[in-house]
């Protein structure tokens, strides 16, 4: 596994990271969730991501089972505030984000994380509130660092505008090979201010591994066919993206790599990634996944993935 800094902080992560979005404490029995977290240990992943409101607390709260008795500084913990997890808490206000990281550190079992995000922009609240409560968060030592989540360059700008506030060093945007959006104003802007990408969604939900096919069923195992965690692969599977996949196996398989491996590595290709997400249900996937850390594509490579996804991508 090689590591790599995140923006202008201390924290070095792994390449590839574990998520928790629709997987532990939900859709995946905590024993499997445990083996899953196991394997990426083993595979020297150092970088857990979560959220309050996955699960309702539920993922923080398995995270916190599991991560009991690992020495609290062999890994880099990261969760988010802002979706709503009851009826009266959501949102940036000062009020949410004290409120929220206390929760979130009793859920997790631990007195900090190493990464406290804004999971969206709220355009309710105040940019001076939000972060001089963030910025209180920090100095308290509740959080050693600052992200956000999805946010656009005009509201990234007015964050960093805020006289006094801790600085985010974090962006975690949706970011594949199928879904290139950041690219284009994100990724420049936050170079230039020292905040690194830590993208989710890297393999568009599992449809990036190829287990997907047009025209067939849908694997009776497989994440599109859990109540619990196939609520949004639905925008991936379409004839025309499924077929740009196949072709895209092809690639990879001429490449001497699998599909994952392939486009996790594409991912990784961009200096301004620090880590990408991955989720997994099983322990095999983590290691299949972990072994894409240090794979360079050749131009070729890149130019015939581009090839291949050209009328299936989403920017």
């Amino acid at each position: 596994m090689n590591y790599r800094r995140l923006g202008n902080s201390d924290l070095s992560v792994s390449e590839i990271s574990l998520g928790s979005w629709l997987t532990y404490g939900a859709g995946v029995e905590y024993e499997r969730g445990k083996a899953c977290l196991d394997a990426a240990f083993d595979a020297g992943i150092n970088f857990i991501d979560t959220s309050n409101v996955y699960g309702l607390g539920a993922a923080e709260g398995f995270l916190g089972r599991a991560l009991k008795g690992r020495k609290r500084d062999s890994y880099v913990l990261a969760t988010k505030l802002y979706f709503p997890v009851s009826d009266a808490d959501r949102g940036l206000s000062r009020k949410q984000v004290l409120k929220q990281i206390d929760l979130s550190l009793a859920r997790l079992g631990t007195d900090y994380v190493d990464l406290y995000q804004c999971h969206r922009y709220d355009a309710e609240t105040p940019i001076e509130e939000t972060m001089a409560a963030l910025s209180e968060v920090v100095r308290a030592g509740k959080a050693r660092c600052l992200g956000f989540s999805e946010w656009n360059v005009a509201q990234i700008a007015g964050a960093f505008a805020v006289p006094g506030a801790e600085r985010f060093v974090s962006s975690q945007p949706q970011y594949s090979i199928l879904w290139r959006a950041p690219e284009k104003e994100v990724f420049p802007y936050c170079a230039k201010r020292g905040v690194g990408q830590i993208v989710w969604s890297p393999l568009a939900q599992g449809v990036l591994t190829g287990k997907y096919r047009p025209g067939q069923p849908i694997p009776e195992d497989s994440r599109a066919a859990s109540p619990e965690m196939g609520g949004f692969i639905g925008r991936w599977l379409n004839a025309k993206t499924l077929r740009a996949v196949e072709r895209l196996g092809a690639v990879a398989e001429k490449a001497g790599l699998s599909l994952p491996r392939l486009a996790l590595a594409w991912v990784l290709r961009r200096p301004e990634v620090s880590s990408a997400i991955i989720g997994a249900t099983r322990p095999e996937q983590v290691l299949e996944n972990a072994k894409a850390s240090g794979v360079k594509l050749s131009a070729d490579v890149l130019a015939a993935v581009d090839q291949a996804v050209s009328d299936a991508v989403l920017t």
